[in-house]
């Protein structure tokens, strides 16, 4: 079957699902679209600037505008759950990178989620379109030119569609397919823990940023798909996707401005499939254990394979060879995350640990292993919303690559041109809960060696020097 076709069958699907609902008999009660894990292992923290979707009958106290003058319920009584959240953020680098320098940047996402059951009777349907309006600048681009994103909504300036999917839920909410334009770093190799810092390694893996076309189905570029996940036990659950294999038409150029509005649905970029399982330990209010949750996955592309050795040597001549036929590529994962210390009388406070860590193949992949690990407390100074957290992702430079670059060095006697190794980022945050609306996250990163140890463009005969960042994020929830 060809790309073309895996995907076209996916969306055709979603004609279809409406009616496959209605033939159910033993259809269970409507599944929220963004369920979290049967047992979760922590407590939900907004890593992405899209934020988790407030759900129809949250408290208006919890909303910066309330009930909207009414409005909010009245379309809540129609299924219908209007979502506003924006992130802001300023920060600066102190010292190194390409320059020192300050930027603002920030995101606002509007979505619409209609439970399709209130709206006109299907029962476990779900469909949901959101949009991002991102605006500032961001600080990784313009001043320090690091693999590991200093901020999750640090972007390219648009307006544009993120989501327009439709999910069906089947047998009793113990499965459910959604299809449409998504973004799989919504629920694909997600730390929970992680989930707290503002770099955005800690969400989207930089591996898989770096290594797939456009940087793969996750923000700000939404991709058509399909997402099948399944619950076959209370601790476990299944996810397996299928998506376009680029969110832009080919190019060279940033793949943001490609699909500058969000709305090429393509099809015919080769195919790009993901799986993961997730076991959870010790849910539920009945459990005496530390709850856990431990995942495995993969993924797999048709086409996402470009050769990371450019450099021809024959003879005593050197010359830069190009390849235009890329090919297959995949990498895999594993995630934990654990809660090693409860805070007592607390639902879900207390000291968690996470790990996380992706491998691919070295001549495929600029990276090809990446790894996070770090520690939060929720609970601290006796603020039972607050989290701190400490944090690092480290980003390998695969061994291709680096003899790329020595080739290419050897190729230009006289001429500055390190071999990159990694890049380490480390982050200090604490996330205040200032009103039930509001969140304000007092930042700090510090970025070795940046880009792997590249080149200043700025000053040609030295590496980009380590950076020190300093700022803060607000998140409010309209």
């Amino acid at each position: 079957m060809t790309a073309r076709s895996t995907a076209g069958l996916a969306l055709a699907l979603c004609g279809a699902l409406p009616l496959m609902a209605m033939a159910q008999t033993n259809a269970g009660p409507d599944q929220s679209a963004a369920s979290p894990d049967p047992v979760p292992a922590a407590p939900s923290q907004v890593q992405s600037p899209v934020g988790a979707p407030v759900e129809a009958g949250t408290p208006e106290n919890e909303k910066l505008l309330g009930s909207l003058g009414g409005v909010r319920p009245v379309l809540e009584a129609h299924g219908i759950t209007l979502n506003l959240l924006e992130t802001s953020e300023v920060l600066g680098n102190a010292t190194g990178g390409r320059a020192t320098g300050l930027i603002y940047e920030g995101a606002t996402n509007l979505s619409v989620d209609v439970d399709m059951e209130k709206a006109i009777g299907l029962s476990g349907g779900t469909m949901r379109i959101s949009a991002l309006q991102i605006h500032g600048r961001g600080l990784s681009t313009n001043y320090v030119s690091n693999l590991n994103v200093i901020s999750s909504a640090e972007a390219t300036r648009a307006t544009r569609l993120y989501e327009a999917w439709y999910q069906q839920t089947f047998f009793g909410g113990a499965a459910d397919i959604r299809v449409g334009q998504q973004s799989a770093d919504l629920e694909f190799a997600i730390s929970s823990y992680g989930g707290l810092f503002v770099n955005a390694s800690f969400g989207w893996p930089t591996s898989f940023a770096v290594s797939l076309p456009g940087g793969g189905p996750a923000y700000p570029l939404g991709v058509l798909g399909a997402r099948l996940r399944m619950r076959p036990r209370d601790d476990t659950t299944v996810l397996l996707a299928v998506f376009n294999g680029s969110p832009a038409r080919p190019g060279f150029n940033d793949p943001q401005l490609r699909n500058a509005h969000g709305t090429s649905f393509r099809l015919d970029d080769g195919v790009f499939a993901i799986g993961e399982v997730q076991y959870a330990i010790n849910g539920g209010d009945a459990a005496t254990g530390l709850p856990g949750t431990y995942k495995l996955g993969g993924w797999y592309h048709s086409r996402a394979f470009t050769n990371q050795f450019f450099v021809q040597t024959v003879g005593s001549a050197t010359t830069v060879a190009t390849f235009d036929n890329p090919n297959d590529d995949w990498s895999l994962y594993g995630v934990a995350d654990q809660l090693v210390w409860k805070q007592p009388g607390s639902k879900d406070g207390g000291v968690g640990v996470f790990a996380r860590v992706a491998g691919a193949p070295g001549g495929r992949n600029q990276i090809n292993v990446f790894a996070n690990a770090g520690t939060t407390y929720k609970g601290v100074f006796g603020r039972e919303n607050d989290t701190v957290g400490l944090g690092l992702a480290w980003a390998r430079i695969s061994d291709t690559s680096r003899a790329n670059d020595a080739a290419a060095a050897a190729a230009s006697p006289g001429t500055f041109m390190p071999i990159r190794s990694s890049e380490l980022a480390l982050e200090l945050t604490y996330q205040a809960q200032v009103t039930p609306w509001m969140v304000i996250q007092p930042v700090a990163q510090y970025i070795f060696n940046p880009g792997g140890g590249i080149v200043n463009p700025d000053r040609p005969t030295r590496r980009i020097g380590d950076a020190a960042v300093f700022g803060a994020r607000t998140t409010i929830t309209f």
